[in-house]
């Protein structure tokens, strides 16, 4: 019988009187999944529990059915690029990357093979001789992602890649990504910021605080943010009519009209009974709805509505 990718079991890590991670049970097939949090949310904490290079303090933690802790084979099924830099003043990618497969085991000629196709694959074929200390920031991400993907992983986690990449080279990652997830492997993609992740269309892992406050899909991330309270800001015309037939209906528990009133300010109890309304609310005032925008789209209003949630609040 397979093994699930990765299993946590009441997983806390410490470091002396803060906290990391906090109390997580998860089980993760394989398959794409985004870890999503702010920054000082506990992602890199649970990455590096995930691959061994961190002891839990309590829990278990289990990769491809086995504890990573201590289990060098292991790290051959899995690449990662993380979020730190690369500091290599005098050395290659080309001789970076090969180095690290004869780490791994592969003979001098299978290395440097790899090393040559990896970084092909990122486009740094013209570039791979030249010295790492040349790079531009972009250029050294693309590196550390040939690095991740030269022994053919298993597993690739890549924590906050897009940094320092433009948008050309933002495009040729999700190219590659589409690839990946085309072979059959398996992502963990960390972000802070969440266009980011809902570009690769994974699973969810929403983690503050090093708390897992909520997982699933795209679809079941914005169902919690419909069902809780929101702001959502529409634009028209003229919102005078459809403003007071709003609060006519009990749909807002506040509004503000702008100074033009052609956009109104909606705070809501439920967001999802006040999109299901708008149409009819809106021919019934004659009103032309030109945009609809939720305030609450944002990581950070994503995340303190999941903490409401978490506490009770909502």
């Amino acid at each position: 019988m397979a093994h699930p990718l990765i299993e946590l079991e009441r997983v806390t890590k410490l470091y002396k009187t803060v906290i990391g991670v906090n109390d997580i049970t998860l089980t993760l097939e394989p398959g794409f999944y985004g870890l999503l949090g702010p920054n000082g949310s506990g992602k890199t904490t649970l990455i590096n529990l995930i691959i061994g290079q961190l002891r839990p303090t309590l829990g278990c933690v289990r990769l491809f059915g086995v504890e990573p802790w201590a289990r060098d084979y292991l790290l051959r099924e899995v690449g990662l690029c993380p979020a730190s830099e690369i500091h290599l003043p005098r050395v290659s990618a080309f001789t970076w990357i090969t180095y690290l497969l004869k780490l791994m085991g592969f003979s001098g000629k299978e290395s440097r093979h790899r090393a040559e196709q990896a970084l092909h694959m990122v486009k740094m074929e013209q570039a791979m001789h030249r010295p790492v200390q040349e790079y531009s920031l972009g250029m050294r991400q693309r590196t550390k992602l040939a690095q991740a993907v030269a022994h053919d992983p298993q597993l690739l986690i890549l924590d906050e890649p897009f940094n320092g990449l433009d948008p050309v080279g933002r495009h040729d990652m999700l190219h590659m990504l589409e690839q990946w997830r085309a072979r059959g492997r398996s992502l963990i993609f960390a972000s802070h910021l969440l266009h980011e992740v809902e570009a690769i269309r994974p699973s969810f892992l929403l983690i503050s605080g090093g708390r897992l406050l909520a997982s699933g899909p795209p679809q079941e991330v914005r169902r919690i943010l419909a069902e809780s309270p929101n702001v959502v800001r529409i634009r028209c015309a003229d919102a005078r009519p459809l403003a007071a037939v709003l609060v006519e209906q009990g749909q807002a528990t506040s509004i503000k009209l702008s100074a033009d009133h052609q956009c109104v300010e909606i705070q809501t109890r439920m967001a999802a009974e006040l999109y299901e309304r708008l149409p009819e609310l809106a021919h019934r005032t004659g009103t032309l709805v030109e945009e609809i925008h939720s305030t609450d789209d944002s990581l950070k209003d994503l995340f303190t509505t999941l903490m409401r949630r978490h506490r009770g609040e909502v």
